[in-house]
C-alpha cells in the first residue's frame, strides 16, 4: 500500500500540474457561461453535460499520461481506426443537429458524437508516428510526398463531410506539424506561391455559392444583417453592450434572451464579452494563451522528436480554433463554424480536447529518463 501511495505521490509531483489546472479552470469558466446562456431554457442539461465531460476528460487525460507516449506512436493503427471509422460512418448514417447543415454527427441514442473531434487527436498520433519513421529523410520527395498525402487526407475527408471550418483547423495542424518536423522552408514557399496562383480557381470553381457569399458578406457586415451577416452583426452589438466590465453574469441583455445566435457554442466568446466585458474576454485569452504556451514549452524540453510533434500538433489545434473563433466573433474572419476550445458547449469537443491534453501530459512526464515514478 505504501508503495502505491508513493507512486501516486511521485506522479502528481512529476506531472504538469499547471497545464491541468489551467484546462480545468477554462472548462469551469465555460460551463458557468453555458449555464448563464441556457438559463432561459429552464434546462440544466447543457451545463451538466459540460461538467460531466470535463470530469471524465480529466480522468482520461490522467490515465493517458501514465503511458509513455511512444506506446501510442507504436500502435498508431489503433488511433487511425478509432479516428477514421466514425467519420466515414457519418457519410451513411450521420445527421445534422438543428441549426446546422452538415451531417457530421452520429446519434448514439443516449447522446451524440461528432467524430471529427476524435479524428483531430488520432491525426496527431498518426502523423507523429509517420514523421518519426522517416525523420532523417523527410526532405526527400519520395518520403515527403506520402507525408503530404497523409496530411491532406483528413482535410479532404472533413471537407467532403461538409465541415469546412474543421477542415481548415486540420490544414493548420498539418502545416505546423510539417514545420516542426523539419521540412525545408523552400517547400513552404512553393506551397504559398501555388495557393496564391490557384486562389482565383478555388474561389470561382471550387467554392460553392454559400461559401462565396460568406466571404463577400464578411467584407461588408451591414450588407445583409438579416441574412448571412446576422450572427456577426448581433455579435458586435453584444460585445459593444459589454463595455469594460460587462453587464454582469446572468444579466446580458442579448445573451439572456437568445439575442446572440449560437451563444453557447461558436459565439460563446460574445456571450462572455457582453456579460463580463473586456475583462472577461481578456481572461479567456489569457487562459488559452498560457495553455498554448505550456504545450510549446513541453515540446521544447522533450528530447524525442515524436513527443515534440505531438505537442506542436495539439498546440496548433488549440491555436487555430482560438484564432478562427475569435476572428468570427469579432467580425475579423468569416463565420465557418469553429468552436472555442474548453469554452464552447459540446461534450464530444471537450472530452476529445482533454484526450489531447493527456497526450501532452504524457510527453511532459516521459520527456527523458529522469521520471521518478516510473522506476521500480
Amino acid at each position: 500500500m505504501s508503495r502505491i501511495i508513493s507512486r501516486i505521490a511521485d506522479y502528481f509531483r512529476e506531472t504538469d500540474r499547471l497545464l491541468v489546472s489551467l484546462c480545468v479552470a477554462a472548462s469551469i469558466f465555460g460551463s458557468i457561461e453555458i449555464l448563464s446562456v441556457t438559463r432561459r431554457l429552464s434546462s440544466w442539461r447543457p451545463f451538466a453535460i459540460q461538467l460531466l465531460s470535463m470530469l471524465v476528460g480529466v480522468l482520461v487525460a490522467i490515465l493517458i499520461s501514465m503511458f509513455d507516449f511512444e506506446t501510442f506512436i507504436k500502435r498508431w493503427y489503433i488511433a487511425a481506426s478509432i479516428g477514421i471509422i466514425p467519420v466515414i460512418l457519418t457519410f451513411f448514417i450521420g445527421f445534422a443537429p438543428e441549426g446546422t447543415d452538415d451531417k457530421a454527427w452520429l446519434d448514439l441514442g443516449f447522446t451524440t458524437l461528432q467524430p471529427a473531434e476524435l479524428l483531430k487527436v488520432a491525426f496527431i498520433v498518426t502523423f507523429a508516428a509517420h514523421v518519426n519513421k522517416i525523420k532523417p529523410k523527410i526532405n526527400k520527395p519520395q518520403y515527403l510526398f506520402p507525408l503530404l498525402i497523409h496530411g491532406a487526407f483528413p482535410v479532404l475527408l472533413i471537407h467532403f463531410q461538409g465541415d469546412d471550418g474543421t477542415a481548415v483547423v486540420f490544414a493548420v495542424m498539418f502545416l505546423c506539424m510539417l514545420y516542426a518536423a523539419g521540412v525545408s522552408w523552400k517547400y513552404f514557399i512553393a506551397a504559398i506561391m501555388t495557393i496564391i496562383i490557384a486562389s482565383p480557381i478555388i474561389y470561382f470553381f471550387i467554392m460553392n455559392d454559400d461559401q462565396r457569399k460568406r466571404i463577400i458578406s464578411f467584407l461588408n457586415i451591414e450588407a445583409d444583417i438579416k441574412g448571412s451577416t446576422y450572427q456577426q452583426y448581433r455579435a458586435r452589438m453584444a460585445l459593444a453592450n459589454g463595455g469594460f466590465f460587462g453587464q454582469g453574469l446572468f444579466k446580458g441583455n442579448l445573451t439572456q434572451f437568445g439575442g446572440v445566435p449560437e451563444g453557447r457554442n461558436d459565439f460563446i466568446f460574445v456571450s462572455i464579452g457582453e456579460e463580463l466585458g473586456f475583462v472577461g474576454c481578456m481572461l479567456v485569452l489569457l487562459l488559452l494563451g498560457v495553455i498554448c504556451f505550456r504545450c510549446v514549452h513541453t515540446a521544447r524540453i522533450c528530447r524525442k522528436d515524436s513527443g515534440k510533434i505531438i505537442c506542436v500538433g495539439f498546440f496548433s489545434m488549440l491555436f487555430a480554433q482560438l484564432i478562427i473563433n475569435i476572428g468570427m466573433c469579432t467580425a475579423l474572419l468569416p463565420v465557418i463554424g469553429v468552436t472555442l476550445p474548453f469554452f464552447s458547449s459540446g461534450g464530444t469537443s471537450l472530452l476529445c480536447t482533454f484526450l489531447g491534453v493527456g497526450l501532452v501530459m504524457s510527453v511532459y512526464l516521459h520527456r527523458d529518463s529522469r521520471i521518478i515514478y516510473l522506476r521500480d
